[in-house]
């Protein structure tokens, strides 16, 4: 247990009987009143982001959390099957867990898998992934970089707005961050 003066970011407690990472905090101290934590948490089981003030020295759990690199294997059901790279521990992880990360990993990508003990509590993909459009409809002849924009579907069935010229098999460069498409990384596979 610890207090509001141990809160930084990167932190994970629990608050509401669920797992927070401390995305942003501030501390406030009035010019009347007591001195209080403002604080941006997002839960790790569903991905919601949400303000939270607590008063100062108010008791908070602080979860030692671990992160390990991890491959994605396969898919089964509901859930994504990865496989500890020290180890070689293969391990489902529900969908629920994984949340939108699912739309950016492909079978062998790597990502870091937070844990609490032998809970899985968030799967983090690269910032930056590499995924092939599987539909998209047709560039014409005249269609420039500058130009507008238009829908491509991904390998992983994400769909993102993408420059006119953009073809079917073509490899991009995606943001995970907020999935938008950053560049074309080669023509096709």
């Amino acid at each position: 247990m610890g207090t509001t003066a141990d809160i930084r970011n990167g932190m994970v407690m629990i608050h509401a009987g669920n797992p927070w990472l401390v995305v942003e905090f501030q501390h406030v101290k009035p010019g009347k009143g007591n001195a209080f934590v403002r604080t941006r948490l997002k839960n790790l089981k569903t991905g919601r982001v949400q303000d939270v003030t607590f008063r100062s020295g108010e008791r908070i759990e602080e979860i030692r959390v671990e992160r390990r690199k991890m491959q994605f294997l396969y898919r089964s059901g509901d859930d994504l099957y990865m496989m500890d790279l020290e180890s070689y521990e293969q391990m489902p992880v529900s969908i629920d867990i994984i949340g939108d990360a699912s739309r950016y990993i492909r079978e062998s990508d790597e990502v870091y898998v937070a844990c609490s003990g032998d809970e899985i509590l968030q799967v983090e993909p690269s910032m930056f992934v590499e995924l092939e459009v599987s539909e998209t409809d047709p560039g014409f002849r005249g269609d420039t970089a500058t130009g507008g924009t238009k829908s491509a579907t991904l390998e992983t069935g994400l769909v993102v707005q993408v420059p006119l010229f953009i073809e079917q098999g073509n490899v991009l460069k995606i943001d995970t961050r907020d999935g938008r498409y950053v560049e074309r990384v080669s023509r096709g596979r």
